[in-house]
């Protein structure tokens, strides 16, 4: 597809258009938190939300109703200006990155005889935009905690902010190799490029690095350390109450739907017909049949959002900021030199495209080998004294904590006898013995 096709529409027809996109990314939202509800219910021998609507579908309705109808707070030290925008600054520009994802082909637009392609809009460097409008989204989260005069809500957007800038550098990196194969920045014309086979085999190391980079990048577990409830209570939006931490709420599953959306643009040929079954039948890339291929591979995505935060516990936070700067970045620079070089040879004549690709996959799998083996971790424990007292408290482990399954513990017998139907008390002797000498002070007093 052309870019030249774009900006040609009525301008009724973009507004159609952009009202369509607001209302399927509205809804999707709603389908998300209940499909959420329901795996993780599932996987933890829960029935999930089943009361409200057929099979539960409406129970994310009311709870967006029972949010709008809470009590809004604005804590009485928040910058209230910067408190009550952050949330807008945060929602906004994840429904303004879908104006650029194409859901289909060039189409005729019912009861008129016009054609269009299903997309808002299109421009040489749309993935750019992409990029640099969900960087706007982090000032909203930023912001917030700063603005809400808390201390933890202040650490969950100083954590955000760095986190979010970490997995940035490694999903930018991760798509330069894209742009290297596609020859544009275009979302149409990187779909168009996968015609024959998808970035996603063919640049595989590049597609892991996005699709980790990307869970990151939204805060989801297990990489959600933002909202780490255990240490900073709820995170940048501890504050928030009302419709002002719905739009954070919103903010978050409109930000996974767009991720998996560019992911199903840029690795795995957009709308285009999966396994290839369009060699059976060319109708199916055709009309409004590649509308459901793209939502089904979007929603492969969030399902594996959702798995993720049903199976894999929390990360501590050092481990996760040293995963981003020391594992995937450094991978990403060494694919994106061997994949540059596998191009300027392909593209001069000279070597076999795929045999260079093999020889720079194993390449980067041996380099992330390396970086996971070597460095011993053990750190010099100096020994702690033994409490003493009566309580059987079982000694620790000489050298500190040890790795793998703990020994059994053995707990010391009592050195003082006790006789039937008494028990023993804190300071050795029976506690029938204590209660009397107490009784008996009491009495002589």
């Amino acid at each position: 597809m052309s870019l030249d096709v774009f900006g040609q529409d009525p301008w009724w027809l973009s507004a159609i258009k952009a009202v369509i996109i607001f209302v399927i990314l509205v809804l999707l939202t709603l389908f998300n938190i209940w499909w959420e509800r329901k795996v993780v219910a599932r996987m933890q021998h829960r029935i999930g939300p089943n009361v409200h609507g057929p099979f539960g579908l409406l129970q994310s309705l009311a709870d967006g109703v029972k949010l709008a109808l809470k009590e809004d707070i604005v804590p009485k030290a928040a910058d209230k200006v910067v408190f009550i925008i952050a949330p807008v600054i945060t929602v906004v520009p994840a429904f303004v990155t879908f104006s650029v994802i194409p859901f289909g082909p060039e189409v005729g637009v019912p009861f008129s005889d016009l054609t269009t392609p299903l997309q808002l809009t299109d421009m040489p460097v749309a993935v750019l935009f992409v990029m640099a409008i969900a960087s706007i989204g982090i000032y909203g989260i930023v912001l917030g905690g700063w603005s809400s005069g808390s201390t933890y809500s202040l650490l969950g957007g100083l954590r955000s902010s760095a986190q979010m800038i970490s997995y940035e550098v490694s999903m930018g990196l991760a798509l330069v190799a894209v742009f290297l194969y596609a020859g544009s920045l275009s979302t149409s014309e990187i779909v168009a490029a996968q015609e024959d086979w998808w970035f996603g085999l063919v640049l595989l190391p590049s597609f892991v690095v996005y699709v980790i980079s990307m869970v990151g990048e939204t805060n989801r577990a297990p990489f959600d350390l933002p909202e780490a409830e255990g240490e900073l209570v709820g995170g940048f939006h501890t504050e928030y109450s009302s419709l002002k931490f719905a739009l954070f709420f919103l903010g978050e599953y409109i930000n996974m739907a767009t991720v998996s959306a560019l992911a199903t643009t840029l690795f795995l040929g957009g709308w285009r017909a999966p396994f290839w079954i369009d060699k059976l039948y060319p109708g199916f890339n055709e009309g409004y049949w590649p509308v459901l291929w793209f939502f089904g591979k979007v929603l492969g995505f969030i399902f594996m959002f959702i798995w993720l935060r049903g199976t894999l516990p929390r990360l501590r936070y050092d481990q996760f900021m040293d995963f981003g700067w020391k594992v995937l970045i450094p991978v990403s620079l060494a694919w994106i030199v061997a994949v540059a070089a596998i191009r300027a040879a392909t593209l001069d004549g000279g070597l076999d495209r795929q045999g260079l690709i093999v020889v720079g996959a194993v390449v980067a799998v041996v380099l992330v080998a390396l970086l996971f083996v070597g460095g011993d971790e053990s750190e010099d424990v100096s020994p702690v004294a033994e409490p003493t007292g009566a309580f059987p408290i079982p000694s620790l482990p000489e050298g500190g904590a040890v790795r793998g399954a703990a020994a059994p513990l053995v707990f010391p017998t009592s050195a003082t006898p006790t006789t039937p139907g008494s028990t023993t008390g804190p300071s050795g002797g029976s506690a029938a013995g204590t209660a009397t000498a107490t009784r008996t002070a009491h009495e002589e007093s």
